[in-house]
Protein backbone atom coordinates (compact mmCIF):
# COMPACT_ATOMS: atom_id res chain seq x y z
CA UNK A 1 0.00 0.00 0.00
CA UNK A 2 1.59 3.34 -1.27
CA UNK A 3 0.13 5.43 1.68
CA UNK A 4 1.42 2.46 4.75
CA UNK A 5 3.25 4.55 6.93
CA UNK A 6 7.16 3.45 6.72
CA UNK A 7 9.31 3.12 9.73
CA UNK A 8 11.43 6.72 9.84
CA UNK A 9 15.12 6.58 9.07
CA UNK A 10 16.39 8.13 12.55
CA UNK A 11 13.06 7.46 15.10
CA UNK A 12 12.76 9.12 18.44
CA UNK A 13 10.60 6.81 19.62
CA UNK A 14 10.15 2.20 18.79
CA UNK A 15 7.22 1.05 19.62
CA UNK A 16 7.45 -2.83 19.98
CA UNK A 17 4.62 -5.75 19.63
CA UNK A 18 7.38 -8.99 19.54
CA UNK A 19 4.65 -11.33 19.49
CA UNK A 20 3.72 -13.36 16.50
CA UNK A 21 -0.12 -14.32 17.60
CA UNK A 22 -2.49 -11.52 17.18
CA UNK A 23 -3.95 -10.24 20.77
CA UNK A 24 -5.41 -7.52 22.12
CA UNK A 25 -1.95 -5.90 22.74
CA UNK A 26 -1.28 -6.41 19.01
CA UNK A 27 -4.88 -4.66 18.35
CA UNK A 28 -4.01 -1.62 20.59
CA UNK A 29 -0.47 -1.27 18.83
CA UNK A 30 -2.26 -2.08 15.35
CA UNK A 31 -4.60 1.26 15.80
CA UNK A 32 -2.20 3.43 17.66
CA UNK A 33 0.99 2.98 15.51
CA UNK A 34 -0.51 5.07 11.97
CA UNK A 35 -1.79 7.99 14.20
CA UNK A 36 1.45 7.80 15.92
CA UNK A 37 3.22 7.70 12.69
CA UNK A 38 2.05 11.25 12.18
CA UNK A 39 2.87 12.79 15.50
CA UNK A 40 6.53 11.08 16.12
CA UNK A 41 9.51 10.46 14.00
CA UNK A 42 8.49 6.68 14.70
CA UNK A 43 9.87 3.04 14.40
CA UNK A 44 7.91 0.04 14.97
CA UNK A 45 9.68 -2.86 15.73
CA UNK A 46 8.08 -6.63 15.67
CA UNK A 47 5.48 -8.72 13.59
CA UNK A 48 3.84 -7.34 10.26
CA UNK A 49 0.68 -5.34 11.66
CA UNK A 50 -2.59 -6.08 9.63
CA UNK A 51 -2.78 -2.29 8.71
CA UNK A 52 0.51 -2.50 6.22
CA UNK A 53 3.03 -1.72 8.78
CA UNK A 54 6.87 -3.92 8.59
CA UNK A 55 8.52 -4.39 11.87
CA UNK A 56 12.17 -3.79 12.58
CA UNK A 57 13.51 -7.04 14.06
CA UNK A 58 14.96 -6.39 17.56
CA UNK A 59 18.68 -6.56 16.37
CA UNK A 60 18.01 -3.72 13.97
CA UNK A 61 16.17 -1.77 16.35
CA UNK A 62 19.30 -2.80 19.04
CA UNK A 63 21.56 -1.58 16.26
CA UNK A 64 19.40 1.41 15.03
CA UNK A 65 19.48 2.65 19.01
CA UNK A 66 23.69 2.51 19.74
CA UNK A 67 23.55 6.18 18.96
CA UNK A 68 21.10 8.89 20.40
CA UNK A 69 18.81 10.08 17.52
CA UNK A 70 19.18 13.72 16.08
CA UNK A 71 18.06 16.47 18.54
CA UNK A 72 17.43 13.81 20.90
CA UNK A 73 19.64 12.50 23.97
CA UNK A 74 17.78 9.19 23.60
CA UNK A 75 15.12 7.44 22.13
CA UNK A 76 11.94 5.88 23.99
CA UNK A 77 11.66 2.22 23.48
CA UNK A 78 7.71 1.59 24.09
CA UNK A 79 7.05 -1.76 25.16
CA UNK A 80 4.06 -3.79 26.86
CA UNK A 81 4.96 -7.39 27.18
CA UNK A 82 7.42 -8.98 29.98
CA UNK A 83 9.91 -10.03 27.35
CA UNK A 84 10.13 -6.90 25.61
CA UNK A 85 10.82 -5.55 29.11
CA UNK A 86 14.10 -7.79 29.13
CA UNK A 87 15.01 -6.80 25.69
CA UNK A 88 15.11 -3.19 26.56
CA UNK A 89 16.69 -3.44 30.29
CA UNK A 90 19.43 -5.60 28.24
CA UNK A 91 19.35 -2.85 25.59
CA UNK A 92 19.83 -0.24 27.98
CA UNK A 93 21.55 -1.51 31.14
CA UNK A 94 24.07 -3.85 29.89
CA UNK A 95 24.30 -2.59 26.50
CA UNK A 96 24.70 1.20 27.78
CA UNK A 97 22.34 2.12 24.65
CA UNK A 98 21.03 5.44 25.13
CA UNK A 99 17.32 4.75 25.47
CA UNK A 100 14.32 5.09 27.82
CA UNK A 101 11.78 2.70 28.59
CA UNK A 102 8.39 2.89 28.83
CA UNK A 103 5.81 0.23 29.60
CA UNK A 104 1.89 -0.06 29.64
CA UNK A 105 0.34 -2.23 32.20
CA UNK A 106 -3.21 -3.38 31.91
CA UNK A 107 -3.44 -5.82 34.78
CA UNK A 108 -6.25 -6.24 37.05
CA UNK A 109 -4.22 -8.11 39.42
CA UNK A 110 -1.19 -8.00 41.48
CA UNK A 111 1.83 -8.70 39.12
CA UNK A 112 4.61 -11.73 40.02
CA UNK A 113 7.46 -11.03 41.78
CA UNK A 114 9.64 -10.64 38.56
CA UNK A 115 7.17 -8.50 36.78
CA UNK A 116 7.44 -6.29 39.41
CA UNK A 117 10.87 -6.11 39.26
CA UNK A 118 11.15 -5.76 35.77
CA UNK A 119 8.28 -2.84 35.81
CA UNK A 120 10.02 -1.30 38.65
CA UNK A 121 13.01 -0.46 36.46
CA UNK A 122 11.14 0.90 33.51
CA UNK A 123 11.81 5.10 32.83
CA UNK A 124 7.72 5.51 32.82
CA UNK A 125 4.76 3.36 33.42
CA UNK A 126 1.65 3.93 31.76
CA UNK A 127 -1.30 2.26 33.11
CA UNK A 128 -4.87 1.97 31.39
CA UNK A 129 -7.16 2.08 34.22
CA UNK A 130 -7.33 3.36 37.86
CA UNK A 131 -7.32 -0.48 38.98
CA UNK A 132 -4.08 -1.53 36.98
CA UNK A 133 -2.55 1.74 38.53
CA UNK A 134 -3.14 0.41 41.81
CA UNK A 135 -1.24 -2.67 41.23
CA UNK A 136 1.74 -0.80 39.80
CA UNK A 137 2.97 2.04 42.19
CA UNK A 138 5.52 3.63 39.96
CA UNK A 139 2.33 4.46 37.47
CA UNK A 140 3.33 7.75 35.44
CA UNK A 141 -0.31 8.01 33.91
CA UNK A 142 -3.85 6.39 33.91
CA UNK A 143 -4.11 6.80 30.01
CA UNK A 144 -7.15 3.92 29.11
CA UNK A 145 -7.37 2.72 25.54
CA UNK A 146 -9.17 4.15 22.03
CA UNK A 147 -10.70 2.85 19.63
CA UNK A 148 -10.34 4.31 15.62
CA UNK A 149 -13.59 6.05 15.41
CA UNK A 150 -13.66 6.39 11.27
CA UNK A 151 -13.41 2.81 11.26
CA UNK A 152 -15.38 1.38 13.81
CA UNK A 153 -18.41 3.70 13.01
CA UNK A 154 -22.20 3.06 13.10
CA UNK A 155 -23.77 1.87 9.58
CA UNK A 156 -26.66 3.32 7.95
CA UNK A 157 -28.78 -0.12 8.42
CA UNK A 158 -27.75 -2.95 10.49
CA UNK A 159 -30.50 -5.31 9.34
CA UNK A 160 -29.41 -4.90 6.03
CA UNK A 161 -25.85 -5.63 6.70
CA UNK A 162 -27.08 -8.78 8.62
CA UNK A 163 -29.34 -9.86 5.91
CA UNK A 164 -26.21 -10.24 3.85
CA UNK A 165 -24.20 -12.69 5.60
CA UNK A 166 -27.31 -15.18 4.75
CA UNK A 167 -27.57 -16.42 8.41
CA UNK A 168 -30.78 -16.92 10.03
CA UNK A 169 -33.19 -14.57 11.76
CA UNK A 170 -32.95 -10.34 11.67
CA UNK A 171 -30.18 -9.10 13.96
CA UNK A 172 -27.45 -10.35 15.30
CA UNK A 173 -26.17 -10.67 18.59
CA UNK A 174 -22.18 -10.92 18.82
CA UNK A 175 -19.51 -11.73 20.69
CA UNK A 176 -15.82 -11.24 20.24
CA UNK A 177 -12.39 -12.97 21.04
CA UNK A 178 -10.71 -16.54 21.10
CA UNK A 179 -12.79 -19.34 22.23
CA UNK A 180 -11.72 -20.28 25.51
CA UNK A 181 -12.77 -21.15 29.34
CA UNK A 182 -11.52 -17.48 30.42
CA UNK A 183 -13.25 -15.72 27.67
CA UNK A 184 -16.51 -16.75 28.88
CA UNK A 185 -17.18 -18.62 25.46
CA UNK A 186 -19.53 -21.30 27.41
CA UNK A 187 -20.88 -18.64 29.61
CA UNK A 188 -22.22 -17.25 26.32
CA UNK A 189 -23.50 -20.18 24.88
CA UNK A 190 -25.58 -21.57 27.57
CA UNK A 191 -27.35 -17.87 27.95
CA UNK A 192 -27.83 -18.15 24.37
CA UNK A 193 -29.43 -21.31 25.01
CA UNK A 194 -31.92 -20.46 27.37
CA UNK A 195 -32.73 -16.80 26.00
CA UNK A 196 -32.87 -17.55 22.40
CA UNK A 197 -36.38 -19.60 22.08
CA UNK A 198 -37.59 -15.92 23.82
CA UNK A 199 -35.82 -13.92 20.96
CA UNK A 200 -37.06 -15.07 17.78
CA UNK A 201 -35.58 -12.77 15.64
CA UNK A 202 -32.08 -13.48 16.55
CA UNK A 203 -29.11 -15.62 15.71
CA UNK A 204 -26.00 -15.60 18.10
CA UNK A 205 -22.14 -15.54 16.16
CA UNK A 206 -19.26 -16.44 17.97
CA UNK A 207 -16.02 -14.55 15.81
CA UNK A 208 -12.95 -15.85 16.99
CA UNK A 209 -9.96 -18.74 16.93
CA UNK A 210 -10.39 -22.08 18.93
CA UNK A 211 -6.44 -23.30 19.26
CA UNK A 212 -5.77 -26.80 19.23
CA UNK A 213 -5.64 -27.05 22.91
CA UNK A 214 -8.97 -25.79 23.16
CA UNK A 215 -10.73 -27.77 20.09
CA UNK A 216 -12.31 -30.27 22.70
CA UNK A 217 -14.13 -27.48 24.41
CA UNK A 218 -15.51 -25.88 20.85
CA UNK A 219 -16.71 -29.50 20.21
CA UNK A 220 -18.74 -29.59 23.53
CA UNK A 221 -19.45 -26.48 23.14
CA UNK A 222 -20.89 -27.68 19.88
CA UNK A 223 -22.70 -30.73 21.06
CA UNK A 224 -24.87 -28.63 23.46
CA UNK A 225 -25.66 -26.50 20.93
CA UNK A 226 -26.89 -29.37 18.90
CA UNK A 227 -28.74 -31.10 21.68
CA UNK A 228 -30.45 -27.58 22.15
CA UNK A 229 -31.95 -27.54 17.99
CA UNK A 230 -30.13 -24.04 18.23
CA UNK A 231 -27.54 -25.16 15.05
CA UNK A 232 -28.45 -22.34 12.71
CA UNK A 233 -28.92 -19.85 15.37
CA UNK A 234 -25.79 -20.52 17.69
CA UNK A 235 -23.14 -20.08 15.14
CA UNK A 236 -19.22 -19.97 15.61
CA UNK A 237 -17.51 -18.01 12.67
CA UNK A 238 -13.48 -18.49 13.42
CA UNK A 239 -11.30 -16.45 13.32
CA UNK A 240 -12.34 -13.28 11.59
CA UNK A 241 -9.05 -11.01 10.13
CA UNK A 242 -8.10 -8.41 12.12
CA UNK A 243 -9.14 -6.36 9.43
CA UNK A 244 -12.32 -7.69 8.73
CA UNK A 245 -13.77 -7.58 12.61
CA UNK A 246 -15.46 -3.91 12.19
CA UNK A 247 -17.56 -5.88 9.56
CA UNK A 248 -19.16 -8.32 12.14
CA UNK A 249 -19.68 -5.49 15.21
CA UNK A 250 -21.51 -3.45 12.71
CA UNK A 251 -23.82 -6.50 11.60
CA UNK A 252 -24.37 -7.40 14.93
CA UNK A 253 -27.31 -5.27 17.26
CA UNK A 254 -25.76 -6.41 20.67
CA UNK A 255 -22.13 -7.56 21.39
CA UNK A 256 -21.81 -9.29 24.49
CA UNK A 257 -18.30 -9.30 26.53
CA UNK A 258 -18.75 -12.71 29.04
CA UNK A 259 -15.15 -13.26 30.10
CA UNK A 260 -13.95 -14.37 33.44
CA UNK A 261 -11.11 -12.02 33.61
CA UNK A 262 -10.06 -9.61 30.89
CA UNK A 263 -7.08 -6.96 31.64
CA UNK A 264 -9.10 -3.85 29.87
CA UNK A 265 -10.93 -5.80 27.10
CA UNK A 266 -11.12 -3.94 23.81
CA UNK A 267 -13.97 -5.89 21.77
CA UNK A 268 -16.87 -4.11 23.66
CA UNK A 269 -15.29 -0.52 22.49
CA UNK A 270 -14.90 -1.05 19.29
CA UNK A 271 -18.20 -2.42 19.09
CA UNK A 272 -20.02 0.57 20.56
CA UNK A 273 -17.93 2.59 17.95
CA UNK A 274 -19.98 0.68 15.27
CA UNK A 275 -23.36 1.31 17.36
CA UNK A 276 -23.85 -1.70 19.38
CA UNK A 277 -25.83 -2.36 22.61
CA UNK A 278 -23.36 -4.02 25.16
CA UNK A 279 -23.94 -6.53 28.04
CA UNK A 280 -20.51 -7.05 29.95
CA UNK A 281 -19.58 -8.76 33.02
CA UNK A 282 -18.04 -6.97 35.77
CA UNK A 283 -14.22 -7.08 35.26
CA UNK A 284 -12.03 -5.30 32.61
CA UNK A 285 -12.70 -1.77 31.53
CA UNK A 286 -16.45 -2.23 30.85
CA UNK A 287 -17.73 -0.68 33.94
CA UNK A 288 -15.87 2.46 32.52
CA UNK A 289 -17.89 1.84 29.68
CA UNK A 290 -21.66 0.73 30.05
CA UNK A 291 -24.16 2.58 31.75
CA UNK A 292 -26.88 -0.01 32.87
CA UNK A 293 -30.06 0.39 31.52
CA UNK A 294 -28.70 3.94 29.14
CA UNK A 295 -26.16 1.89 26.79
CA UNK A 296 -26.36 -2.05 27.85
CA UNK A 297 -26.15 -3.74 31.05
CA UNK A 298 -23.37 -5.32 33.14
CA UNK A 299 -23.71 -8.61 35.22
CA UNK A 300 -22.20 -10.83 37.69
CA UNK A 301 -18.93 -12.93 36.42
CA UNK A 302 -19.53 -16.23 35.39
CA UNK A 303 -23.34 -15.91 35.20
CA UNK A 304 -25.00 -17.21 31.97
CA UNK A 305 -28.79 -16.99 34.09
CA UNK A 306 -28.35 -13.41 34.72
CA UNK A 307 -26.71 -13.01 30.58
CA UNK A 308 -29.45 -14.44 29.64
CA UNK A 309 -32.03 -12.24 31.26
CA UNK A 310 -30.27 -9.17 30.67
CA UNK A 311 -30.31 -10.15 27.15
CA UNK A 312 -33.94 -10.34 27.00
CA UNK A 313 -34.06 -6.80 29.13
CA UNK A 314 -32.05 -5.55 26.29
CA UNK A 315 -33.95 -7.09 23.27
CA UNK A 316 -37.24 -6.38 24.31
CA UNK A 317 -37.53 -3.71 22.06
CA UNK A 318 -35.55 -3.38 19.23
CA UNK A 319 -36.25 0.15 18.19
CA UNK A 320 -34.85 1.06 21.95
CA UNK A 321 -32.09 -1.60 21.46
CA UNK A 322 -30.79 0.71 18.59
CA UNK A 323 -30.78 3.61 20.86
CA UNK A 324 -28.82 1.78 23.02
CA UNK A 325 -26.16 1.18 20.54
CA UNK A 326 -26.28 5.06 19.67
CA UNK A 327 -25.71 5.55 23.01
CA UNK A 328 -22.65 3.45 23.47
CA UNK A 329 -21.61 5.51 20.30
CA UNK A 330 -21.72 8.28 22.18
CA UNK A 331 -20.46 7.37 25.20
CA UNK A 332 -16.89 6.03 22.74
CA UNK A 333 -16.50 9.28 21.47
CA UNK A 334 -16.54 11.53 24.12
CA UNK A 335 -14.13 9.54 26.28
CA UNK A 336 -12.42 6.51 23.78
CA UNK A 337 -11.55 7.90 21.32
CA UNK A 338 -7.76 6.79 19.50
CA UNK A 339 -6.58 10.53 19.55
CA UNK A 340 -7.31 10.78 23.51
CA UNK A 341 -5.24 7.66 23.89
CA UNK A 342 -2.13 8.92 21.49
CA UNK A 343 -2.54 12.37 23.37
CA UNK A 344 -2.07 10.48 27.08
CA UNK A 345 0.86 8.72 25.71
CA UNK A 346 2.15 11.55 23.90
CA UNK A 347 2.14 13.55 27.21
CA UNK A 348 4.56 10.53 29.11
CA UNK A 349 6.97 11.06 25.82
CA UNK A 350 7.31 14.62 26.37
CA UNK A 351 7.77 14.06 30.05
CA UNK A 352 10.92 12.01 30.01
CA UNK A 353 12.64 14.17 26.96
CA UNK A 354 11.90 17.62 28.94
CA UNK A 355 13.46 15.73 32.56
CA UNK A 356 16.64 14.51 29.93
CA UNK A 357 18.90 16.92 31.55
CA UNK A 358 18.03 15.37 35.54
CA UNK A 359 19.88 12.54 36.39
CA UNK A 360 17.96 9.51 36.24
CA UNK A 361 16.16 8.26 39.74
CA UNK A 362 16.62 4.11 39.43
CA UNK A 363 16.27 2.39 42.57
Amino acid sequence: MSDTPRNHPDPEVIVFNLKKRYTGVSATVNALVPLQFSQWRLAYCGTPLSNGVLGLTLQEAIRLSKQAPKDRPFRIWHVRRDHEMMAGLWARDVLRLPIRLVFTSAAQHRHGWFPRWLISRMDAVISTTPLAASFVPNTTAVVPHGIDLRRFHVPADKSALWAETGLSGTYGIGVFGRVRPDKGTDIFVDAMIEALPHLPGATAVIAGLAQPKDHAYQQALQARIDEAGLTARIVFLGEVPASEVHRWYQRCTVCVACPRYEPFGLTPFEAAGCGCALICSRTGAFDMLVEPGVNGEMVPLDDAPALAAALRRVLQDLPATLEMGQRARERVAAQFALENEAAGIAQVYGQLFDQADEPAARG
